[in-house]
This record gives C-alpha cells, sequence and structure tokens, in this order.
C-alpha cells in the first residue's frame, strides 16, 4: 500500500490536474479556481475575525471581564445569508459546468470504445478492424466521445490533464466527452482499487493532429508481414504454446480476447500499461517470467528454453 501512495504522489506532481489539456478540463478548472477564491475569502474573514476577538476581548491585568454580547440582526443575517448565497451560486455554476462537459451521449456514436481490464486497457475503434492495447490513440482538435465498459471489477479512467474521469462498471455503458487542445503523449491511470497490480495500471494516451491520426489507423488495420525465418519460427511456437488463446493478432489464427491484442505490439513504444520500455530485452523478461514483473498478472508462466524464446520475441517484434 505505501507503494501505490508513493506512485500515485509522483503520478500527480508530474500530471497536474491545474494544466488544462482539453475545453473540459479548462471548464472544471474554471469552476476549480472560483472556488479556491471564494474558500479564500472566506478563510480571510474567519482569520481576521478570530484575530480581532482574541486581541478585543484578551485577559486584562486588572480582571476585568467583558460582559457577553448579542450580536445584531444585521450581522445575523450576513453570517448565514452570504455563505447560503454561496452555496447557490456554486450550485448553479456546478449544473453549468456539468452540461458542458457530459452532455447526453443517446443515439451518438463512440469514436472509441475503451475496455478495462485487469489489468490493461482495450481501446476498440468503431468502424475500423483496429484494437489496441495500453496505447490509446485519439485525435486533436474536434470533439470525441469514448465509452468506457469493464470486463470484470470496477475501474475508472483518468488522465488528470483531461480533466473528467469516469468509472467503468461491468454490465453499464459510460461517456465520456474529450476535445484534446494540443498532440503529446498524456498519463493517467486507473483511480478506483481494482486488485493487486492497481497501481501498474496506467493510461497512456498518444494524442495526433487528425491527418497522423487516420495514418495510424490505416496502418493498424494492415496485416503485419513477417520474412524472418527465426520470426517465423516464432509464429509456430505462439500458435503451438496457445498463446492465441488469450491473444489476437490479425491475420492468424489467434483470435483471443482474454489478453491484449498483439496485432501491432511491435509499434508501441512501451510494454505493460507504461511499466517497461518496449524492446526486445524488455519482452524477453516478461514471457521468461511475467509474474516477477508484473505479481498479479493473468499472464502464466510457460517454462520455454531459451530457442522458443527468443522465436517468439522476434516474431513479436517483427508485428509492426
Amino acid at each position: 500500500m505505501f507503494e501505490l501512495f508513493l506512485y500515485h504522489i509522483h503520478f500527480y506532481l508530474l500530471n497536474s490536474i491545474l494544466h488544462s489539456s482539453t475545453t473540459e478540463a479548462e471548464e472544471i478548472n474554471r469552476l476549480h479556481f472560483y472556488f479556491l477564491w471564494a474558500a479564500s475569502f472566506v478563510l480571510l474573514v474567519v482569520t481576521v475575525a478570530t484575530i480581532y476577538v482574541i486581541y478585543k476581548y484578551r485577559h486584562h491585568e486588572n480582571g476585568q471581564e467583558y460582559q457577553p454580547k448579542t450580536l445584531s440582526g444585521k450581522w445575523e443575517i450576513a453570517m448565514i445569508g452570504v455563505p447560503l448565497a454561496m452555496v447557490v451560486v456554486f450550485f448553479f455554476l456546478m449544473l453549468k459546468t456539468m452540461h458542458h462537459i457530459l452532455p447526453s451521449a443517446d443515439g451518438k456514436k463512440p469514436d472509441v470504445v475503451i475496455t478495462g481490464h485487469q489489468y490493461w486497457w482495450e481501446a476498440q475503434y468503431p468502424g475500423t478492424r483496429v484494437t489496441a492495447a495500453n496505447e490509446i490513440h485519439l485525435p486533436v482538435g474536434r470533439t470525441i466521445l469514448l465509452k468506457l465498459l469493464s470486463a470484470d471489477v470496477i475501474h475508472d479512467w483518468w488522465v488528470p490533464q483531461f480533466g473528467n474521469k469516469m468509472d467503468l462498471i461491468s454490465g453499464r455503458q459510460n461517456y465520456l466527452w474529450l476535445n484534446i487542445k494540443e498532440p503529446g503523449i498524456y498519463t493517467g491511470a486507473c483511480s478506483e482499487f481494482c486488485g493487486a497490480q492497481h497501481a501498474g495500471m496506467r493510461i497512456r494516451v498518444v494524442a495526433q493532429q487528425e491527418s497522423e491520426y487516420i495514418k495510424w489507423l490505416q496502418e493498424h488495420q494492415q496485416v503485419a508481414t513477417i520474412s524472418d525465418t527465426l520470426a517465423q519460427s516464432g509464429a509456430q511456437i505462439f500458435q503451438s504454446e496457445t498463446c492465441g488463446n488469450c491473444h489476437n493478432i490479425n491475420g492468424t489464427a489467434s483470435n483471443g480476447k482474454a489478453g491484449p491484442d498483439l496485432s501491432h505490439i511491435a509499434s508501441r513504444q512501451t510494454l505493460l500499461t507504461g511499466i517497461l520500455e518496449n524492446n526486445k530485452e524488455n519482452l524477453t523478461r516478461w514471457i521468461q517470467d511475467p509474474q516477477k514483473i508484473k505479481p498479479g498478472a493473468h499472464m502464466p508462466k510457460f517454462f520455454l528454453d531459451k530457442h522458443s524464446i527468443d522465436a517468439l520475441v522476434a516474431y513479436l517484434s517483427s508485428l509492426k
């Protein structure tokens, strides 16, 4: 638990919620700053009043004591009326903000369907054959609709710089609107405790210009080709060791849904929801002993010999 605490502190420092990267975050932060100004005003009034009372009614050396005094009705009205007015104002500001950042999704087709699994993220792109895992590509400069699902327990999608967050609940469809302002890589995390690897269930969003996003979709609809002999041997091992029962690779007999889609795994910059850099060394370590790298993950250990592991790594590293 302490490790989880340290991770979230580090995460929040690197990804400040005050850095608005979407129009929705701007709306949320605007309301947040209104509240901070109002709270600062209340704190100032209370502090000044407390200091005044302590000074005015302090103990005197002559032993004289002040008699209790009753405040006038005007003061009572002010002390009750001003806070009440602030509550009413913030209530309507909150409703206005909610209306802007969470309009109804009824009848709208989602741009991306995101499903939370223990402990990884799946992204399906309706209208295409593209299914990505953990590195989620989104376009900038236009409002998009995310459909959020859970394959098991409750998860929570939150990228701090995007502002809004939403639970993913099994058997229920939730939606989130986003309009990302600038291209870049944005990181987030599951914010609902979901099991042993909750702290390792990170989010990595690659925001791209529309042209680059369309190009990415087109490339990921293609079937990866392999020509290397070792990689071809790895493709056979992948099938014989039943890896395809859990993983999907387009253009092959592998169509598993329990684990992340591996159709273009070599195109990703990271492995295991951003825990490791995507390279052959880390891929080898993962295949050799998954539980050592990510305890609690559902990936089993296959006890393969070195040649088989090298072949599998060569195969997966060729899937671009």
